[in-house]
Formats: C-alpha cells, structure tokens, sequence
C-alpha cells in the first residue's frame, strides 16, 4: 500500500515519520492514550523509549498493508491525533479502525470527523485513490464512553457487546462494543 495524504479541511491526515517523535512522546504521557490505544508492547517500554516503539512499527506499517495517519492541523501542522485502518483485507474488503487524539485537541469533535475521513477514503474505489474496502469495524471498552460517541458519530453502527473483550495490561477485563459502517451506509456528517 503506497502512503497517501488526505486533507480534510481544518485538519489533514498524513503518514507518520521519524520527526514526530516528540509529539508522540508528549500523547502517550496521557493516561487515556496509554490505557486504551497504545498497546501491550509500548506498555511494557519505559517511559522515555515509548514514543520510539510506537512510532516503529507505524512509520513502515503502510508496506505491511496498514494505514497509519497522523491527525495534524492543516496550519501549524501541530500533531492532533492519530487514525489507523489496519488488517486491511485479511478478511476480504474489511478493516479495523481506530484512534487517539492528544488532550490539547479534544472537544472538537476532530475524532469522529478524522474517522469519517479515513472511512470515506477506505471506501473509495482503488481506482480513485482509496482502498475499494465494503466494511470497517471498531471496538472500545465500554467504560470508554468517549471512543463509542466517536463512533457513532462518524455513522459506526453498534452491532454488538463482546464479552470481557478488552484485557488492560494489570489483567482487568472489560466488555466491549463492536461498531461497523459499511460502504453502502447512507453517510452522514459526524455530529
């Protein structure tokens, strides 16, 4: 998969690099960020050597077959977030989603928009740019209220609650929602 850029109005959506390193260092000081988006192996990293095992596996992630895009403000170019779409066809025509974005940048509803963004893009026909995919699903803790309003927002239906789905790192599971928006959903403007 070849690395694309999608602008999106106040925001852009971009491949990460080596130069986002401290962006991403000062993101995963969030105990949010690191509860539920930054996985065991970063997890298990000091503190000082996260941002380097986080961003490892993403910066070459799209020749491995997944999009991993930086949330940036189209002006400062100021790291917002970040917004994955993952296992791309191993199921055929699906993928899995998901997301984080910096406590600086929340309650501007910036999630659910870069969700729908990077759906609209997955959806759209290879010929014109996108991924050709029909499925994408999420899941999210269900104590994490925050990630299931983003999506919903961003038109990702509920099809389920999987239980005790999510494992934190102490051993505490959690039951977990299923979201998925198909290709042929009426699409809607992230509330």
């Amino acid at each position: 998969m070849e690395p694309v850029q999608l602008e999106a109005g106040d925001f852009v959506l971009r491949p990460f690099g080596t130069h986002d390193e401290a962006a991403v260092a000062l993101a995963l000081t969030d105990p949010d960020i690191l509860r539920w988006t930054a996985g065991t192996a970063v997890l298990r990293t000091p503190a000082e050597k996260r941002a380097a095992k986080w961003l490892e596996s993403r910066i070459d992630s799209w020749a491995r077959g997944n999009a991993v895009f930086a949330i940036t403000d189209a002006e400062t170019r100021q790291l917002l977030g970040a917004m994955t779409v993952r296992e791309v066809n191993r199921i055929p025509d699906q993928a899995v989603v998901a997301y984080w974005i910096t406590p600086a940048a929340r309650g501007r509803r910036l999630a659910a928009r870069a969700l729908d963004a990077a759906a609209r893009w997955a959806f759209l026909a290879r010929s014109e740019g996108g991924l050709g995919l029909h499925r994408l699903t999420l899941d999210h803790a269900l104590v994490n209220e925050g990630s299931c309003r983003v999506a919903t927002r961003a038109g990702f239906r509920l099809e389920g609650t999987m239980r005790e789905y999510y494992v934190e790192l102490n051993g505490q599971r959690h039951d977990s929602h299923l979201h998925a928006r198909l290709a042929t959903d009426a699409l809607v403007e992230p509330l």
